[in-house]
């Protein structure tokens, strides 16, 4: 079918009529966010729905030609999902968060360790040749036209965990352009002003349950220079969606007339849509897909702890960075073409080595983010909203493999559990959470790869911004704040240069088991570009699982208290008042004053709405982390006594437990 070899040719950067019907996708030089992209272009251009499941990095020219001619004939997909996206009689009706935005929005209540009164991602970057006299006001207006077309923009979330979006006339719903004039300032005034604003930003990121999710800056330098500076709640945006943000912003900046092509659709719409997954086939053959692997998933690495992740209090995230140059970054790309897997799964297999050598094990579960975005409707891509997931993966590195045979199966286990994208990462946790009695973070070590995304959306972001002069994006400043998580990777393209970064919690790290770690990391995948590391057997840890340390603190295997109470009908009417707003929520009967909240089919998003009820029920706030530790009836009225000053109705039984961490 030529219409698709057009689309191959497009997303390949390869002549239509040169492209062999009998090789895959991956060995031409696509990947995974590529394949994606290629979905959404095959439903835009002949009306054909494939789901991701049907669109494999393996799959040939003739395999895809085949498939959409037994779907235009009518045949159904294999995890068809009857969902329409479709506008909403009320676009500024309030909708549900999806479950990683619900984690975000929990993490900044304090319910967890490792939280943040903000999370959100800051980046700042480098322009030249502005326009001082210009430029404040043509970023201004692009922003007021960005937020008519992109109604995220004027996103807000409810006290109790849900959005909606401002009319654009609303008072304060855009997000409004602050700009720091420097360009009569001599060099210490603008290093000390970059450093303020660097810190505020980094620190005291956006909140959409107080205003807008963006924060927006301008600093005007001296000699036509400027940079522009974003908070990004990731509350609101993803990244994929930050991708857009930026990409629409200096093509209305550059121009005062321009005019994107209209969204059909808006996030709104589209979390309404997924909504009712639950009711659908392929949902619950997801679920019980994951829920049949729960009790033999590992733990996270069980990397050495320099404190425990409980009494942490971080501020931001520290970073260890490198950046490979662009003919590097094509040598990597083209060795991973020819062994037949994804740049992206040989960062993920090289950080997974790197990582089983720190912890001394090489099981282990890493949790991934995944940009699913389901294909529901042709602007799904188009649209800004935090649609991203986490995805819990499981690695189990073969000793005697080399680390192209140890790529492989780290590709092949990848794929078999993004199959099953239609339950998250963060609703699998909760039940992990559940069955091991924990409260910890089940996933606490990330892995993040955006590389391949500038190729997806068409090509690399516009450099010329009007009169905010030329983008020179690769001089650049940013921090990241994510809750629950201790150390992540993050890959992603710079132009024609690729970028890796540990981004981590430093209090909870010995600075030079990091610091080799990462070097160590840097050293694989130079050995990856240069071709014989894939040969070369990584030298990893014969243990498969941690081995008992009684010596310091380990990720994964910390202790957590087991909280009992005496069974009974709730004590006090205080514990019945609890118990109330328990039924309330859960529309199940609670009778025991031991019931505990999550026993009973709670979840984390709940546990805040229930601290919102009982603080107007009982007058007393509880904090969102000691509702958390202790969530039954007779344990919340203990903390409720406590603020009250008086003594607890019974003392609970405290016994170290080996409960592994979890998510609620």
């Amino acid at each position: 079918m030529m219409e698709l070899a057009e689309i191959w040719s497009e997303l390949l950067d390869l002549p239509p009529d040169e492209i062999p019907h009998d090789v895959g996708f991956l060995r031409l030089g696509g990947d995974s966010v590529l394949a994606v992209r290629m979905s959404a272009l095959v439903r835009k251009r002949l009306g054909v729905a494939l789901a991701l499941s049907d669109v494999r990095v393996e799959t040939t020219l003739g395999e895809l030609t085949e498939l959409v001619r037994r779907r235009s004939s009518g045949e159904p997909a294999a995890r068809a999902l009857p969902l329409k996206v479709t506008p909403r009689p009320d676009p500024h009706a309030e909708f549900p968060l999806l479950p990683l935005q619900q984690g975000y929005f929990v993490g900044q209540q304090d319910g967890w360790e490792l939280s943040y009164d903000s999370a959100h991602y800051y980046l700042d970057y480098a322009l030249t040749g502005v326009d001082g006299d210009e430029a404040a006001d043509a970023l201004t207006d692009a922003v007021e036209r960005l937020a008519a077309h992109q109604p995220t923009l004027r996103a807000r979330v409810t006290s109790d965990g849900r959005q909606y979006v401002l009319p654009a006339d609303a008072p304060g719903a855009v997000p409004q352009v602050r700009v720091h004039d420097l360009r009569a300032a001599g060099a210490e005034e603008i290093a000390d002003t970059l450093q303020d604003v660097r810190q505020q930003m980094s620190t005291t990121g956006p909140d959409p349950t107080r205003g807008p999710g963006l924060d927006i800056r301008l600093t005007l330098l001296p000699g036509g220079e400027g940079r522009l500076h974003l908070g990004l709640s990731l509350l609101i945006f993803d990244g994929w969606s930050s991708s857009v943000l930026s990409r629409d912003l200096v093509t209305f900046v550059a121009d005062w007339n321009a005019a994107l092509p209209p969204l059909e659709i808006n996030f709104g719409d589209y979390v309404n849509a997924v909504a009712d997954l639950p009711a659908t086939e392929a949902w619950q053959a997801d679920r019980d897909w994951w829920w049949s692997k729960l009790d033999t998933l590992p733990t996270p690495p069980t990397l050495p702890l320099a404190a425990d992740p409980q009494q942490v209090r971080p501020i931001t995230m520290g970073n260890r960075e490198h950046r490979w140059s662009a003919d590097r970054w094509a040598a990597l790309r083209q060795q991973c073409t020819g062994r037949g897997v994804t740049p992206s799964t040989a960062m993920l297999t090289a950080f997974g080595v790197v990582l089983a050598r720190w912890a001394g094990h090489r099981r282990m579960l890493l949790n991934s983010l995944q940009l699913n975005r389901l294909p529901l409707h042709p602007d799904v891509q188009r649209v800004v909203g935090a649609f991203a997931a986490t995805m819990l993966l499981p690695l189990d590195l073969d000793p005697g493999a080399t680390f192209g045979e140890l790529a492989a199966t780290v590709q092949t286990t990848s794929g078999e559990h993004a199959a099953h994208n239609l339950i998250t990462g963060v609703e699998v946790g909760r039940e992990l959470a559940r069955r091991r009695g924990s409260w910890r973070p089940v996933g606490p070590v990330v892995f993040q790869s955006v590389l391949g995304v500038d190729a997806a959306m068409g090509g690399r972001p516009p450099e010329d911004a009007g009169p905010l002069g030329r983008v020179v994006a690769s001089d650049y400043f940013h921090q990241l704040r994510t809750p629950q998580v201790a150390i992540e990777v993050r890959c992603f393209e710079l132009g024609p240069e690729m970028v890796a970064v540990f981004s981590l919690v430093d209090e909870l790290f010995e600075a030079d088991q990091v610091t080799a770690a990462f070097a160590e990391f840097v050293e694989l995948v130079d050995a990856l570009a240069d071709g014989p590391g894939w040969d070369r057997m990584p030298g990893l840890p014969e243990a498969a699982e941690p081995e008992p340390d009684d010596e310091g603190l380990r990720l994964g295997l910390l202790l957590e208290s087991a909280v009992s109470h005496p069974e009974g009908p709730p004590a006090d009417d205080l514990e019945q008042a609890i118990a109330d707003v328990f039924e309330e929520l859960l529309e199940v009967p609670v009778l025991d004053r031991g019931a505990d909240f999550f026993g009973l089919g709670g979840d984390s998003l709940l546990a805040v709405r229930a601290v919102v009820r009982l603080s107007k029920e009982v007058g007393i706030p509880v904090p969102v982390r000691e509702f958390l530790s202790d969530s039954t009836v007779a344990g919340v009225a203990s903390a409720v006594r406590s603020r009250l000053g008086d003594q607890p109705t019974d003392q609970p039984s405290d016994q170290p437990s080996d409960q592994l961490g979890g998510q609620r």
